[in-house]
């Protein structure tokens, strides 16, 4: 019969679906490598040199799409030099990447990013309102909001996340094939439901890392992490009173955050003697 595998009766689409979730798998988790900073064996297609490439590659697009980088200098050398300080007198000077950290012109947008490599944003409508007296810049919170966009980048996570998207849409493919019916329009969506379940649960996990990593390299570089929970409290108000649950977001509740955070503070202290 067409369609069926008449020695086994199971049907084609479904044996075809297996071997493309099973190539996904085995390419996703044949590709490995040891993370010394965080001492973790993680899942990566791309080489370091490749994301240092991808993240110079991109940084002027990034740039030019949030407005362009801004023509604040003294602000512009602050980020500079505060992020420098984070990574050189920390354990992010032991990873290969080229750090460089650029304040963007957009007074609206609040956000920072890191780009794969060591390309690192922040906006001024966020370096504006890391003030603890609502005045002047707290140098403390800016180290924080840079620590944490340097964890990522300590991380990998960028090329995680490429790795885990690419596992996704192989799975993704494997799902449709499995579940295809031309009368049922919701199979399209169980399979992509499925890639979303797998790439937000990453992306709630690497934030949580980069909290922690980011505590550890302000430590490391002298200032206070306790400062990174008001940058929580920075990014609460900002996000206003109608936010999206923390479930439907790949960023955690700056809530949930805090207490990690505080977690992270006492855990370095004891590792790190301070």
């Amino acid at each position: 019969m067409f369609g069926q595998n008449q020695r086994s009766g199971i049907p084609i689409k479904i044996l075809i679906a297996v071997v493309l979730a099973g190539f996904a798998l085995c390419k996703y988790y044949s590709n490995t490598s040891f993370n010394e900073i965080t001492g973790e064996k993680q899942h990566i297609a791309i080489t370091t040199e490749q994301e240092i490439a991808l993240g110079l590659q991109s940084a002027p697009q990034m740039a030019q799409e949030m407005g362009g980088l801004s023509s604040n200098r003294e602000a512009t050398a602050i980020v500079k030099q505060v992020g420098q300080k984070v990574v050189q007198n920390s354990a992010a000077r032991q990873s290969p990447y080229q750090y460089d950290f650029h304040l963007l012109a957009d007074p609206q947008t609040i956000n920072a990013f890191a780009l794969p490599g060591g390309q690192i944003f922040i906006t001024e409508g966020l370096l504006m309102r890391l003030t603890s007296d609502g005045r002047s810049l707290n140098e403390n919170m800016l180290a924080g909001v840079l620590g944490h966009e340097v964890g990522h980048v300590v991380a990998r996570h960028s090329a995680e996340r490429m790795a885990q998207m690419e596992l996704a849409q192989g799975l993704t493919g494997a799902v449709t094939m499995a579940t295809y019916d031309p009368s049922n329009p919701n199979t399209a969506y169980i399979a992509q439901s499925v890639a979303n379940m797998i790439t937000m649960k990453y992306g709630r996990d690497q934030e949580l890392e980069s909290d922690n990593l980011g505590v550890r390299f302000m430590l490391e570089a002298g200032y206070n992490p306790e400062y990174l929970i008001q940058v929580m409290e920075v990014l609460k108000q900002a996000s206003g009173p109608n936010r999206v649950p923390e479930f439907q977001s790949t960023h955690p509740d700056p809530e949930n955050r805090q207490a990690e955070i505080q977690r992270a503070i006492e855990e370095w202290k004891g590792k790190l003697g301070k």
